[in-house]
C-alpha cells in the first residue's frame, strides 16, 4: 500500500471513549507515563487536563435541574486524590475511568439557577497543584481562571464552529444593473452620488458615495459559488435603504434598500452639477420613498432567504441600532419625505414630529430644522438614538428585531453594531439587550445574535444578553501580531509581537478565559473585514493606508504562505470560521475603505480559492474541529503546535513561522494517542503551495518528531482502519 492510496473509514481512536462504560478498568498493560519522565513519584503536570467539552462536562449547556457530571484526566496511577473547589465549596472526586494513559475523576452535582465557578486541586504523594483554565498554577491564578456553567445558556448548536461568510454587498456582484445608484442620484458628505464603470478601480478615499453596483440579486446568483466554497452562514452588512454605500447610517429600518433589489417604478430629474439641495432629488426620492419599489425590495429579499434555506445554510442581517442616519425617515434632515403621502414629519423638520423623542436635541427652541441633535462621535450624519428617553423607539427598534426573523424573511441571527455603545449609561444598555434577547428567542429559539465589540466582553456573554461577538482579542488580534506583527489596521509594527509565543498564548489565554464555552464555540473568528486592513495585505508589514501609500502597494512584498498559515489557525481554532469576502481569491487592501475592493471576479487566485475549498472542507468533515478540546502541545519563537480533539478523532496542528526549518518533537501522547496508534498528515502548506498528501507516522515513546518547512503549517490526525 501507499500512502497516497489511503483510504479513511470512519476513522476512530484507539483509545477506549471516554463517556460510555464509567468505571471500567482495563488491564495493567499500559504505557507508565512517569517512567517516561523519569521521575518515579513525580506529578505529571502535563496529563492533567480537563474542559467544558462534552469529554468533561456532561451536558455542555445545562438547564436548572439538571444533574450535571464534571471530569478531570490525570496520569495512570499518578495522583492519590482530586478536589474539585466549586461555588464555595470543595468535595472531593471520584474515579471513574481508566485507559491505556490515563485516569478519570468525576464529580456530579444537580446545578441551579446560578452561574457555577470550578477549577481542581490534584494531590499525589510527593506534591500537588491546581487547575484551572489556563493549566496547572496557583490557587489564585486557577481560581481566576475557573472553569463555568452558566445555566440555561445554550447557542444554537447550528452556529458552533460554522462557516460564515461576510458579504460587503455593493462589492461583491452586481446582478442587477438598472437598480443602481446613478452618478448625480444625490448629495452626501460634500459630493453628489458617483456610479463606477470600472469594477476593479480602487475605492476613493472618503468614498461612501461611490457606488459599484453590488446588490442581492448578485449574491443570489452567486449562492452556487458559495456553497461549492463550503459556506454554511452568509453574514450581510446593512442592506436597509441607506445613502452610503456601507449602509451603517440607515434611513429606513422597515425595508431593504430597493438599490439593493428591485425597482417597480423609476424615474425623475437627478441633480444638477453642482447641486447639493436634495428636495431636488427626484429620482433618489421615486426609489427609496415609494411604497411600491419598498414592497418589491423585500420581496426580492424574502426570495433570497427562502433559496439560501432551501440550500440547508442560513443568512444572519447587520443591526445598527445604536444610531440611525441623518436621512432616515424619523428625522428628514434632507428631506425626502417632506410632503410624501405617508410619511409624518421629520424630527429635524417638526418640534411636533411623532419621531421628536428618538433624538438628543440640545437646542429646544431651534425648529425648524433643527440641527442641534446629538451625534455618534459628533457625527452629524450618524445621529444617536435616544432610547432611555423614547420607549416608542425601544418598542420600535424590538419589532424590527423580530419582523425579520419572523416570515416571509426568517433570517437566522443579528450582527450587533457597536452593540457597547447603545443608550447613554451601561445599566440601560444592558437593559437594553436583556430585552433584545428575550425579543429575538421569543420568535426564533435558535436565531444568534453576534456583536461587534473590543475588549472584555464577559459583562454581555452572562447567557441574558448576546450569545458571542466578533473574536477580534481572542483570534484576530493574537493569530494577526504573532503571523505578521502588525496591528489589525496596519497603523502599527511591532517586531516584538511577531513570532512571539509567550504574547500570542498570554493574549488568549486571557482572553479565551472571558468567554463561556457556547461563545467562544460561535464568535466570529475572522482574518479581516470590512472595518481592518487585508489580512494579505499584513504580511507585507508595510505601515500605513491607501491615503499615504497607494492602493497599488497593498498588495507589494505580499506572503502568501503567511495566509495560508492563518487560514489553517482560522479553521482549526476554537470559533466559527469566517471569510470576509475575497479573501479566499486573494484580495488586498489596506484599512477602510481600500479594504472594501470589489471581488475580482474572472481574477481570483485560483490557487488559494482552491486551498478554502479544501481547508473548508476538512474543517467542515470533522466534529472534532467544530467543537472539539483545545490542548496546546508545544510553542516556541514562531512555532505553535496545538491539538483538536473528542472523542473520536484527534487533530495535530503545526505552525512555523520562521523563515528557516524547525524540527519539533511534540508530546502527542498528552492527546491520547498511543505507541502503535497511526498519524496521517492530511494537509501541508509551504512557501511554495500546499498539498494533501496522505503520510502515515507513528510516535515513539509517545513523541512525534516533525521538520516543519519555512513559513508551513501541517495537520495530521490519527486513523485506526486504514487499507
Amino acid at each position: 500500500m501507499k500512502s497516497g492510496e489511503i483510504i479513511f473509514r470512519n476513522p476512530k481512536t484507539n483509545t477506549e471513549e471516554i463517556i460510555d462504560n464509567l468505571g471500567e478498568t482495563i488491564s495493567s498493560d499500559y504505557y507508565d507515563l512517569r517512567y517516561w519522565y523519569d521521575l518515579p513519584d513525580c506529578l505529571v503536570k502535563d496529563a492533567i487536563f480537563s474542559d467544558e467539552s462534552e469529554l468533561f462536562l456532561t451536558p455542555c449547556e445545562p438547564n436548572p435541574g439538571d444533574s450535571v457530571k464534571i471530569r478531570i484526566r490525570t496520569a495512570m496511577d499518578n495522583v492519590e486524590k482530586v478536589i474539585i473547589h466549586i461555588g464555595g465549596e470543595t468535595h472531593e472526586m471520584q474515579p471513574a475511568k481508566r485507559t491505556s494513559l490515563f485516569d478519570y475523576f468525576e464529580y456530579e452535582f444537580v446545578i441551579g439557577r446560578e452561574r457555577v465557578f470550578y477549577y481542581f486541586e490534584v494531590i499525589n504523594r510527593q506534591e500537588s497543584t491546581f487547575y484551572g483554565r489556563s493549566g496547572c498554577g496557583e490557587e489564585a491564578h486557577c481560581k481566576d481562571f475557573a472553569f463555568r456553567i452558566t445555566p440555561g445558556f445554550k447557542t444554537p448548536d447550528w452556529a458552533k464552529g460554522a462557516v460564515m461568510y461576510q458579504i460587503f454587498v455593493d462589492r461583491f456582484y452586481d446582478g442587477n444593473t438598472e437598480s443602481d445608484v446613478r452618478t448625480g442620484e444625490y448629495y452626501y458628505l460634500g459630493g453628489a452620488t458617483v456610479r463606477s464603470d470600472d469594477w476593479y478601480k480602487h475605492p476613493a478615499n472618503l468614498g461612501v458615495r461611490e457606488f459599484y453596483g453590488g446588490d442581492l440579486p448578485g449574491v443570489l446568483k452567486k449562492l452556487d459559488y458559495l456553497q461549492q466554497l463550503g459556506v454554511e452562514v452568509i453574514y450581510l452588512n446593512p442592506i436597509f435603504v441607506s445613502p452610503s454605500n456601507h449602509k451603517y447610517d440607515i434611513q429606513d429600518y422597515d425595508y431593504v434598500d430597493p438599490h439593493f433589489a428591485a425597482l417597480v417604478k423609476d424615474g425623475g430629474a437627478l441633480l444638477m452639477d453642482g447641486d447639493a439641495d436634495n428636495t431636488h432629488a427626484e429620482r433618489y426620492r421615486t426609489r427609496v420613498a415609494d411604497k411600491e419599489n419598498l414592497e418589491a425590495a423585500n420581496a426580492m429579499f424574502a426570495t433570497l432567504t427562502a433559496e439560501i434555506h432551501r440550500r440547508g445554510m442560513k443568512i444572519i442581517l447587520d443591526g445598527v441600532f445604536n444610531h440611525c442616519g441623518s436621512f432616515n425617515k424619523w428625522l428628514d434632515r434632507e428631506k425626502i419625505y417632506s410632503g410624501v403621502p405617508g410619511y409624518p414629519p421629520g424630527a429635524y423638520v417638526s418640534k411636533d414630529s411623532p419621531y421628536r423623542s428618538f433624538f438628543y436635541f440640545r437646542d429646544e427652541n431651534n425648529w425648524p430644522d433643527n440641527d442641534s441633535y446629538a451625534g455618534w462621535w459628533d457625527h452629524a450624519t450618524l445621529p444617536k438614538l435616544n432610547y432611555e428617553q423614547s420607549p416608542e423607539l425601544e418598542e420600535y427598534i424590538l419589532g424590527i428585531a423580530k419582523k425579520w426573523l419572523s416570515p416571509p424573511y426568517n433570517i437566522d441571527g443579528w450582527r450587533l453594531d457597536v452593540a457597547a455603545d447603545l443608550g447613554s449609561s451601561a445599566e440601560y444598555n444592558h437593559k437594553f439587550w436583556r430585552k433584545f434577547r428575550e425579543a429575538v428567542k421569543s420568535v426564533n429559539p435558535e436565531a444568534i445574535i453576534i456583536a461587534e465589540h473590543y475588549g472584555d466582553p464577559a459583562e454581555w456573554l452572562k447567557g441574558d444578553q448576546w450569545d458571542t461577538v466578533m473574536n477580534y482579542d481572542a483570534f484576530m488580534e493574537p493569530v494577526t501580531w504573532f503571523l505578521t506583527g502588525m496591528e489589525k489596521h496596519s497603523d502599527e509594527y511591532h517586531e516584538d509581537k511577531l513570532c512571539n509565543q509567550e504574547h500570542f498564548l498570554g493574549a488568549m489565554t486571557y482572553y479565551m478565559n472571558r468567554f463561556d464555552r457556547s461563545s467562544l464555540l460561535t464568535a466570529m473568528n475572522e482574518l479581516s473585514n470590512h472595518d481592518h486592513s487585508r489580512f494579505m495585505t499584513r504580511t507585507n508589514r508595510m505601515v500605513g493606508r491607501s491615503a499615504n501609500l497607494g492602493p497599488e502597494s497593498a498588495s507589494m512584498n505580499i506572503n502568501p504562505a503567511v495566509m495560508r498559515e492563518a487560514v489553517v489557525m482560522q479553521f482549526t481554532w476554537p470559533g466559527a470560521p469566517t471569510v470576509y469576502y475575497g479573501d479566499e481569491a486573494g484580495v488586498c487592501g489596506y484599512t477602510d475603505p481600500d479594504n472594501r475592493r470589489t471581488y475580482p471576479w474572472g481574477n481570483e487566485d485560483k490557487k488559494l480559492l482552491a486551498f478554502h475549498r479544501e481547508v473548508i472542507h476538512l474543517h467542515s468533515s470533522y466534529q472534532a474541529l467544530k467543537t472539539g478540546s483545545l490542548m496546546i502541545l508545544c510553542a516556541n519563537h514562531g512555532i505553535l503546535c496545538y491539538s483538536r480533539f473528542d472523542k473520536d478523532d484527534i487533530f495535530i496542528i503545526a505552525i512555523n513561522n520562521n523563515s528557516d526549518e524547525q524540527e519539533l518533537v511534540i508530546p502527542v501522547w498528552r492527546t491520547g494517542m498511543l505507541e502503535e496508534m497511526p498519524i496521517c498528515t492530511l494537509l501541508t502548506t509551504t512557501s511554495e503551495g500546499y498539498n494533501f498528501e496522505a503520510i502515515i507516522r507513528k510516535p515513539n515513546r509517545g513523541m512525534l518528531n516533525l521538520k516543519l518547512a519555512p513559513y508551513s503549517a501541517v495537520v495530521l490526525k490519527n486513523i485506526s482502519q486504514y487499507i
